[in-house]
């Protein structure tokens, strides 16, 4: 079952659900606006090796915003950190931002219960975009489990910021 807007503000209320900066107007239906953080990830590479750290380069987004060119792939993040020990959270594009040609994950939508951090957006732009810091970028779902419990305590745990592949690196 998916959480109501009205459940996730009380979830919120109860410390069952994490949204840190908070803000009642982000609230929708049944999923909460997040926004996109102040930083963009690039690999440095065009030839990536999923048993290697790959380098990265990192950029600030300023005020007045940066261009995300058409075809490449970014790595940015949430400005609030979410999570629940108690929920699954989903995340998708604002329908808005989708409409635009940006996609927000490009296959990692399902966020592990007990991930607690700023989640790691990727971003792929269909059509050249300019994207600004604090902008409502996409939605959180929180959705009720069954079955017992096992908190996710990986590699990319308390994450700040984007945060590269650590596909090399045992979870």
């Amino acid at each position: 079952m998916i959480l109501t807007g009205a459940e996730i503000r009380n979830q919120v209320r109860e410390g069952a659900v994490t949204i840190r900066p908070f803000s009642p107007d982000q609230i929708n239906p049944n999923s909460y606006d997040f926004r996109l953080g102040d930083t963009i990830l690039q690999y440095s590479n065009s030839l990536l090796d999923a048993r290697a750290a790959n380098p990265t380069s990192a950029r600030r987004i300023p005020e007045e915003g940066t261009v995300l060119e058409r075809g490449r792939f970014y790595l940015g993040h949430t400005a609030e950190t979410m999570g629940s020990n108690s929920f699954v959270p989903i995340i998708r594009a604002k329908s808005s931002i989708a409409r635009l040609g940006l996609f927000v994950h490009v296959t990692a939508d399902l966020i592990d219960i007990g991930s607690i951090n700023q989640w790691t957006l990727q971003l792929y732009p269909v059509h050249s975009i300019i994207v600004y810091p604090g902008m409502r970028i996409g939605q959180v779902t929180f959705w009720k489990t069954y079955g017992r419990i096992d908190l996710y305590n990986g590699k990319y745990q308390g994450a700040v910021g984007p945060i590269a592949s650590k596909s090399f690196v045992d979870s």
